[in-house]
């Protein structure tokens, strides 16, 4: 039971230090840019997809519901930030991708983001960060195959 224990706080150590570092980066980027993390997730995806991205495969990428998307690409795009494109053959579908304007202002975000992670974060040294992160992409690799054997 000791093994069992030991695992249930460490996932309520983890929970309560992402919860934390959430909501510090959510307040940073309402303060430096006025903007939200949600916007910033978006933008980052984007910025992944020079080419762009269909809207159902943003929303998969970012794990939200198309009605999310929808709303932001909404404000990006009135904003000049983010473009929509027609799908050539399919008038339903339309790809999104930053502007030039959503392209730097997300270099402007994304530094700061880097900084503020790297201020929360600088008690691991660079070997011990490898390693952690290196072992928690393991462990959602695992948890992702399990998803995929339990939807079959």
């Amino acid at each position: 039971m000791t093994n069992a224990k030991d695992r249930l706080r460490l996932w309520l150590r983890l929970l309560k230090v992402t919860r934390g570092i959430e909501a510090r980066l959510r307040e940073a980027l309402r303060r430096e840019f006025e903007t939200t993390l949600p916007r910033f997730d978006m933008m980052a995806a984007l910025s992944r997809h020079p080419e762009g991205l269909k809207m159902s495969a943003l929303s998969g990428v970012l794990r939200v519901s198309n009605g999310n998307v929808t709303g932001i690409v909404d404000r990006l795009t009135a904003e000049g930030l983010a473009e929509r494109i027609p799908v050539p053959g399919d008038r339903r579908a339309m790809v999104v991708r930053l502007t030039a304007d959503g392209q730097a202002e997300f270099s402007r975000q994304a530094e700061a983001h880097e900084g503020w992670i790297n201020d929360m974060l600088g008690d691991f040294t660079a070997e011990e960060a490898r390693t952690l992160a290196a072992r928690l992409l393991r462990l959602a690799e695992t948890q992702d195959q399990e998803e995929m054997t339990n939807a079959l």
